[in-house]
């Protein structure tokens, strides 16, 4: 994604009441989807329109901004970085890493609503030159420009996910989970925080690194 000098303050973004209202009923489905153990993941309450659908594999739960600006800064988010960010959501956090941490960022989302209104945001902002986002199937998109990956998603989700940051993330490149690890990857740091509403959670810092000549395995150092 071209980047192009963007000299004028932009306005920073806050969420709107609207968005508040929907984190709540989202936060009740996530608590739903949880709450009734491997019974409840098998079959899911159908009322929600993305719990079920084989093509989204996580209910929609946006980040704290708290959270979302910390997994930024484990990151050390700079300009000179490309950030993605795995099922993106209303793209907040590719706002904030355009605005705040200067970094050009690309969202990657399935949900069309939600890429409408994030890009209608992004554009109200005038950040379109640092930041954009694709609707997307996350497991199919082209990660190799990422310096930095930021990803809140289940469990099972990061299982699948872990073989395509194998096959395409550089040596270097940063990846950021919230409150579920990659499994059989070594984090070079967890960090355990509270979200602004007082909820206890935890992230996972990996860098990528090149596995030895001949040797199989994770390949995070």
């Amino acid at each position: 994604m071209p980047c192009t000098p963007h000299n004028r303050q932009a306005p920073r973004y806050t969420p709107s009441r609207g968005a508040g209202v929907a984190r709540s009923a989202v936060a009740l489905v996530f608590l739903l989807w949880f709450g009734g153990g491997a019974a409840a993941q098998q079959s899911p309450a159908p009322s929600h329109p993305l719990i079920g659908n084989s093509n989204w594999l996580s209910p929609y739960v946006p980040t704290p901004m708290g959270v979302a600006e910390t997994m930024l800064e484990l990151a050390e988010v700079s300009a000179s970085d490309v950030v993605y960010d795995l099922g993106s959501g209303d793209g907040r956090i590719v706002i904030m890493a355009a605005q705040k941490f200067g970094a050009r960022a690309v969202g990657v989302e399935l949900d069309e609503k939600l890429v409408r209104e994030a890009t209608a945001e992004i554009a109200a902002l005038g950040l379109e030159s640092r930041a954009r986002i694709l609707r997307a199937d996350m497991f199919a998109t082209d990660l190799r420009p990422a310096t930095v990956v930021t990803i809140y998603q289940l469990g099972v989700v990061n299982q699948r996910l872990r073989p395509v940051l194998e096959r395409q993330l550089r040596a270097g490149t940063r990846v950021v989970t919230l409150d579920f690890p990659l499994p059989d990857w070594q984090p070079m740091k967890v960090v355990h925080l509270q979200s602004e509403n007082g909820v206890a959670r935890t992230l996972y810092e990996y860098v990528r690194s090149l596995p030895a000549r001949g040797m199989a395995g994770p390949m995070m150092r």
